[in-house]
């Protein structure tokens, strides 16, 4: 008897604690005026479920569009990832947030990311943000880029020729990433040893898949496998980094030759050269950012390519006309890349259906006014791809896979934003044109190919990826 009432005790406090909770999880939002319509979900957990599970279900732009249709056309709030959130739609809300970066919002991170990249915690991860759209241009930037074009096509072809030829069917998904981190480490790190960049392969995969989860550091949770990734590259990268030192004392490495001579020569507005942990943490950054969003990207060419024969018979008449152009042996070139102007567009269009970064998340820094209503300062903002890719108002017949829409203009400004846009576009677009368009090259004037799972669903998590890896049947011109 004393037991049951015991547990009745329990449960009862139990129940009050939450009820309180609840009110006063409302009630601090309520304390704001004229804030945006729509709903807070559940203390603590808010609608991030629901939130995730559509990118899961394979339709992540299904909570933006019932939220727009339900409460507004241009920002609504919620609460994510035990924030509250104000999603800011459409071309206006894009320029909004890409304009006024640093000056009414600033990057935003779950703690994860500071937990992964410790000489983050020095400054912040928006610091490092910062420092890092400042390092990067000089080297991301085209006229930098062209003297490694023909870099590029070499890693491609021998990728080519060791994963592709010769099979008959392959799964596309690991092969795209097997190709960006390769690229990736020869760029980056002047690594094309391909058995030095496979020792960097399985722990870079746990780091990826980890770094944006929930931040529980017990064994066995991705985010505990994505520390221990982490450690155990930056010490690989921290040996490379000692070692190049040495070589550009002695004049055996050059000052221009991948990015991370970069960084060591680099100095900040004092004078000063950034540490080896801090250079470190940066190419892990790099890496990730280069390399899982460009292979989501190529698998999704390679999809639709085999989804739609006639766009994959105008890419294939483009690259062969630059292939029958070039001396045997000779490797693509600038001139070249300036050619696809057809397969760009397709690249283009498989973005705007599946965009590789769904969005991203601010944070106000001060309290400002959007579309008439209050967005209190520490909200985080949250943009999303799909308030405008697949909105009728920017792009007719959305759902219609149609390359043309990116001649002459293209679409309206702020609308297509797969790299962000503004002040805020993304330093590496030029890059990963570059990473697809050689790809594209290699891989249409080599095959033709079949989809083995016609119907294989896609998830979103937290980017678009198939099931199955995308598995494929090859069909050899030469055969």
């Amino acid at each position: 008897m004393e037991l049951f009432f015991l547990s009745g005790l329990i449960l009862f406090a139990f129940f009050v604690s939450i009820s309180v909770v609840f009110l006063l999880y409302h009630k601090s939002y309520a304390s704001h005026p004229n804030l945006p319509r729509g709903k807070m979900g559940l203390p603590f957990i808010g609608e991030s479920l629901e939130f995730l599970s559509t990118g899961r279900k394979g339709h992540p732009q299904k909570f933006i569009y019932d939220r727009m249709a339900k409460f507004s056309s241009q920002v609504f709030k919620t609460s994510i990832l035990g924030e509250p959130v104000a999603v800011l739609c459409g071309a206006a809300g894009n320029k909004f947030l890409f304009s006024n970066e640093n000056k009414l919002v600033t990057a935003w991170w779950p703690s994860s990311v500071n937990k992964i990249f410790p000489s983050s915690l020095q400054t912040s991860s928006k610091e490092e943000s910062k420092k890092m759209r400042k390092l990067l241009p000089n080297f991301m930037k085209p006229e930098a880029l062209q003297r490694y074009i023909g870099i590029m096509d070499t890693i491609a072809q021998r990728h080519f020729e060791s994963g592709w030829d010769g099979k008959q069917e392959v799964i596309v998904f690991p092969l795209a990433k097997s190709y960006t981190f390769w690229l990736a480490c020869r760029l980056f790190l002047s690594i094309e040893d391909p058995k030095h960049v496979e020792k960097f392969a399985d722990p870079f995969n746990a780091l990826a898949s980890g770094i944006i989860s929930i931040p529980i550091d017990l064994p066995g949770t991705p985010f505990n496998r994505a520390i221990k990734a982490s450690n155990l590259i930056r010490e690989e990268l921290r040996s490379i980094i000692k070692q190049r030192k040495i070589d550009l004392a002695e004049n055996k490495a050059s000052p221009t030759q991948d990015i991370l001579s970069y960084m060591l020569l680099f100095t900040d507005d004092n004078g000063q050269f950034m540490n080896e942990m801090d250079i470190a943490d940066k190419i892990l950054g790099l890496l990730i950012g280069g390399h899982d969003t460009a292979s989501a990207a190529i698998t999704f060419v390679v999809k639709y390519l085999a989804e739609l024969p006639e766009i994959y018979n105008e890419v294939l008449k483009e690259q062969m006309e630059i292939a029958k152009s070039k001396k045997p042996g000779e490797l693509l070139n600038w001139d070249d890349i300036q050619k696809m102007k057809y397969s760009w567009n397709v690249a283009c269009e498989v973005m705007r259906l599946a965009p590789p970064l769904q969005g991203a998340f601010r944070e106000a820094i001060n309290e400002f006014i959007f579309a008439g209503f209050s967005i209190p300062k520490g909200w985080k903002l949250y943009w999303s791809a799909n308030s405008t890719h697949r909105n009728p108002e920017y792009f007719p017949e959305p759902e219609k896979f149609d390359p043309t829409r990116f001649e002459g203009n293209g679409p309206a400004p702020y609308s297509y934003v797969p790299f962000g846009g503004g002040p805020r576009m993304c330093p590496g677009k030029e890059y990963a044109r570059l990473e697809i368009l050689v790809f594209m090259h290699n891989v249409v004037k080599r095959f033709s190919w079949e989809k083995l799972l016609p119907d294989e669903k896609i998830i979103v998590d937290p980017m678009p990826i198939p099931a199955k890896g995308l598995p494929v049947r090859l069909l050899p011109h030469n055969a």
